[in-house]
């Protein structure tokens, strides 16, 4: 009789262990998807901020203040144009000394200043090839996010090739600016094209990963931020490369 009911009490534990584990995974799943569709709602969001801010800049063609002041050239466009690069080693390098309410407000600014830089694509491209070019992004950036974030591929070893590629990119940029060969521009743009799209991929799953690291800690507000960052470099330059292919010249 009392073996009889050891086993049974054991039983009992057994099954009150195998409800509690799945109801932690249960709670765990929930909890990540909340922070992903943060992540993806940020970045969505810095994205529709960043267009708002280039039309409004380039409205008025020739008469706008992107064409007075960037297409003119000056000291102002250059302080326009780098002012992104600015943020982001600024959130990148003061990531532990910002607070999250600090964080958020640097990349609101960023997206704003990122919309003043890239203004100048109005002027240069006509809108139906910007919206075009923008929906296509839309759904190869839609695809391979949702493949980063449901393959069980692990990706990490991607990172040092996808980071040697950028580099390679703007190494390959900087001299073009002086070769200013078209074929090389277009190669380039290709290249660009495939380095994000693999980068979309490996940071969805980054950004996935980090979530039982930061659960519940102070970083998880960070960390969102930061993943949204992330992706929404990943979404701009693939959007900038593939224009070069779709995009009509005013």
């Amino acid at each position: 009789m009392a073996n009889w009911s050891d086993q049974n009490a054991g039983l009992q534990g057994q099954a009150r262990g195998g409800l509690d584990a799945g109801t932690r995974d249960v709670a765990f799943d929930a909890g990540l998807r909340s922070y992903m569709l943060k992540v993806y709602n940020y970045m969505a969001s810095g994205i529709l901020l960043t267009g708002i801010v280039a039309m409004a800049f380039a409205m008025g063609g020739d008469q706008s203040p992107a064409y007075q002041i960037i297409m003119s050239g000056g000291i102002l466009s250059w302080v326009i144009m780098l002012s992104p690069l600015a943020f982001i080693l600024v959130m990148s390098f003061g990531l532990n000394r910002l607070s999250t309410g600090a964080l958020q407000a640097c990349f609101w600014a960023f997206a704003v200043v990122m919309g003043l830089s890239l203004s100048t694509i109005f002027l240069r491209y006509t809108g139906t090839s910007i919206a075009q070019t923008f929906f296509a992004t839309s759904a190869a950036f839609v695809s391979l996010s949702l493949w980063g974030y449901t393959t069980k591929k692990d990706l990490s070893g991607w990172g040092t090739f996808l980071i040697m590629g950028v580099v390679g990119l703007l190494v390959a940029m900087v001299i073009n600016i002086f070769l200013q060969s078209a074929a090389m521009a277009y190669v380039i743009s290709g290249i660009g094209v495939l380095v994000f799209a693999g980068l979309t991929a490996y940071d969805t799953q980054k950004i996935k990963s980090m979530y039982a690291h930061v659960a519940g800690t102070d970083m998880m507000g960070k960390t969102i931020i930061m993943g949204a960052l992330n992706l929404y470099l990943d979404f701009i330059n693939m959007f900038l490369f593939l224009l070069q292919f779709l995009g009509s010249r005013e």
